[in-house]
């Protein structure tokens, strides 16, 4: 029998779908504006089998959930700004490592401790690049209640499903807001678990790539033994500086995300198909865009929304060919400009990019973006 539709908060939510998604693991460190999501999770992971830890700080948190998932729990943790940037050097070894886990950052206004109870966008880039060295990553931006369930969902099978941390990228707004969604019944959630190794102890390489682009992992204390770490390491997982074994990895790791694509990228189109003035917006900047659409399409304007749902990789392809096609592209984004430049990088030129950027805890909201619609038409 369907559930009802209740009200949901947007941290709640994520809670209760990392839940149904497998979650079974929690470590974190309270930091506003995510901890509604580790209160949830203290709460009902126990009602479930599993384990929430507060930890002693961030750093402690993502060590936390990375030796969980290690041992074959699905693992979350959640934060915020600063906290995000606590956890990079130990998200860098997960990379390296490819352990699956999801980290939530709900973002906060910046930098330092910045605007704790405000809203931003000012941890786009840090999601893609905030680890040292070079390492290939997933990010989602979801931006409306039942996208932020499905989104969460989604983060957990992509993590196991290509042994890569997952980024879910919430703001103050999206994590704080109150909308109306039913949970669907567990039957009709797909739920992806990681490849386990079906050769004998002996036999097994945590990192063969005969294996294929994603080898598959085995659970520690399950009879196999196998090295970890977060140096260059062979296919048995200890360290080496053999530049072939070394280049032949990173190009692994690099080509499970990019060769696939066409599974990872998500994304949602508004009233495009004749547009002659797109918006491209993410997150709660999103929401605001979609309104805006509206109302200038109530005014004869053409106006469209291409509205990137992962943000790393970016739907490269996608925006390059909306370029080709509209007389210019605006950007609203609550920080002083970060996701504009791939935009710029991928548009090359075929049309003017426009950034709208507004800081200090304010969203930009509808009118903003409208006004900037009508001043390109």
């Amino acid at each position: 029998m369907a559930k009802e539709i209740r009200l949901w908060e947007g941290n709640h939510l994520v809670a209760e779908a990392a839940i149904l998604a497998g979650c079974r693991f929690f470590a974190g460190y309270p930091i506003t504006p995510s901890s509604e999501i580790a209160e949830y999770m203290a709460v009902r992971l126990p009602q479930v089998g599993g384990v929430f830890i507060q930890m002693e700080d961030e750093i402690a948190s993502m060590g936390a959930v990375i030796g969980a998932s290690l041992a074959g729990v699905k693992s979350m943790t959640a934060t915020s700004g600063p906290g995000f940037s606590l956890k990079q050097e130990n998200l860098g070894y997960a990379c390296m490592a490819e352990i699956p886990v999801v980290v939530v950052d709900v973002m906060r206004g910046g930098p330092s401790t910045g605007l704790p109870t405000h809203p931003s966008q000012m941890d786009v880039m840090q999601a893609r690049w905030g680890t040292h060295g070079d390492h290939w990553i997933i990010a989602l931006a979801p931006a409306f209640i039942d996208e932020i369930f499905w989104a969460t969902v989604r983060s957990f099978n992509l993590s196991e499903k290509f042994r890569v941390p997952v980024i879910l990228l919430l703001d103050e707004i999206l994590g704080h807001m109150h909308e109306g969604f039913r949970i669907p019944d567990p039957s009709e959630i797909e739920i992806v678990d990681r490849a386990r190794p079906t050769v004998p102890p002996e036999r097994y390489y945590p990192y063969d790539d005969t294996q294929g682009d994603v080898p598959p992992l085995a659970p520690f204390f399950s009879g196999y033994r196998f090295n970890v770490t977060g140096l260059n390491h062979d296919k048995a997982g200890f360290p080496t500086t053999n530049p072939e074994i070394i280049q032949r990895d990173m190009e692994r790791q690099r080509r499970k995300i990019m060769g696939h694509l066409d599974e990872i990228l998500w994304w949602a189109e508004h009233r495009l198909e004749d547009a002659e003035i797109a918006v491209v917006a993410y997150g709660s900047m999103g929401r605001s865009a979609h309104a805006a659409v509206d109302r200038a399409r109530a005014m004869g304007i053409r106006a469209g929304l291409f509205r990137p749902i992962s943000l790393w990789p970016f739907p490269e392809a996608e925006v390059a060919r909306l370029a080709e096609r509209v007389k210019a592209i605006l950007v609203p984004e609550m920080n002083m400009g970060q996701l504009v430049f791939e935009v710029e990088r991928v548009v090359a030129g075929r049309c003017p990019v426009i950034p709208i950027n507004k800081v200090g805890g304010i969203p930009i909201d509808p009118p903003e973006i409208l006004e900037a619609i009508r001043a390109r038409v």
